[in-house]
């Protein structure tokens, strides 16, 4: 894989396409020669180095037919944004349940009214990573808003980060992240309203400090569950990120290191009023048929953004 200095600092080597394809010409000799399957083991180690440069140079992710980790961050619009951001939930655990991925919730900041300030859960099923990574970006919502006296008219926005999942003995092969650019936070983990439920400190907060990139877990019953869980989670951030600079760069494009979670950056609107309408701002995909989107089914949009 192809690393940034700006992700690791100095020192990292970087990998471009044609070093890519070079190393793949070589290992496809190996593979034509005699003594080939003499090691099988090496072999199939060889066999599955191919695929992955394969994969890499033909801008495949080689994680697209994983599990994908997904959080939704509440941006501007308050109490309003909170509870888009507990519609955008439902609207995928929708989606996911037509589709036979099972999901389970690792962080939860929930607000008394049922909103999320934000929410991260596990998407299993195969694809789900290559199926979903697409809707990565802010969201945005206009409607009568229910938590304004004089029913006016208000707008919204949450955002989507969809990462890959790393296995537990899974790391990024291609990286080396020593032990000091990693911190660790311990808390008492929450429910609902940010009561205690656990006295214990369960809940584990990591850092990689060089990209300030972090990720929680507190749901599961261990303190040493959660560490794996928030690590698993880190490492697809880390590798988001990696693939986000690589395409930039391909593509002679700038992508900002941060999103602001506001008017001009949407993805994607849902507008309730004055009309119905759902909107892809990237491939310009919509339906004004707001409720069945809501209802999981948004199979158009996600096939469209296949091509982007």
């Amino acid at each position: 894989m192809w690393v940034p200095s700006s992700i690791l600092g100095d020192g990292s080597k970087n990998m471009d396409k044609e070093e890519l394809k070079k190393e793949l010409e070589k290992l496809e000799t190996e593979m034509v020669s005699a003594d080939f399957w003499s090691n099988k083991d090496k072999a199939q180690t060889t066999i599955k180095r191919i695929q992955e440069l394969k994969a890499e140079i033909e801008g495949v992710g080689k994680y697209d037919s994983g599990d994908a980790v997904m959080t939704i961050f509440s941006g501007a619009g308050g109490d309003d944004a909170e509870d888009f951001s507990s519609i955008l939930l439902n609207m995928y655990l929708k989606y996911c349940d037509k589709n036979n991925f099972q999901v389970a919730v690792l962080h939860q900041n929930e607000n008394d009214h049922g909103g999320y300030r934000n929410i991260t859960i596990e998407i299993s099923g195969k694809g789900a990573y290559g199926i979903l990574k697409n809707e990565s970006g802010v969201h945005r919502l206009v409607r009568i808003s229910p938590f304004n006296a004089k029913s006016l008219r208000h707008t919204s926005f949450s955002m989507v980060e969809v990462i890959p999942k790393f296995e537990k003995s899974t790391k990024l092969s291609d990286l080396d992240i020593p032990d000091t650019d990693i911190k660790v936070e311990l808390s008492r983990s929450s429910g609902p309203g940010g009561q205690n439920v656990n006295k214990r400190e369960t809940a584990v907060r990591v850092v990689h400090i060089p990209t300030n990139l972090s990720a929680q877990s507190d749901n599961e019953r261990s303190q040493a569950q959660n560490k794996e869980k928030a690590m698993q989670i880190l490492y697809g951030k880390i590798y988001k990120a990696l693939e986000e600079e690589r395409i930039s760069k391909e593509k002679g494009m700038y992508i900002s290191k941060t999103t602001q979670i506001e008017w001009g950056n949407q993805i994607r609107s849902y507008v309730m009023h004055p009309y119905k309408m759902v909107k892809d701002h990237r491939t310009g995909v919509e339906t004004s048929n707001i409720e069945r989107v809501l209802d999981g089914d948004i199979g158009e949009f996600l096939v469209a953004e296949k091509e982007l």
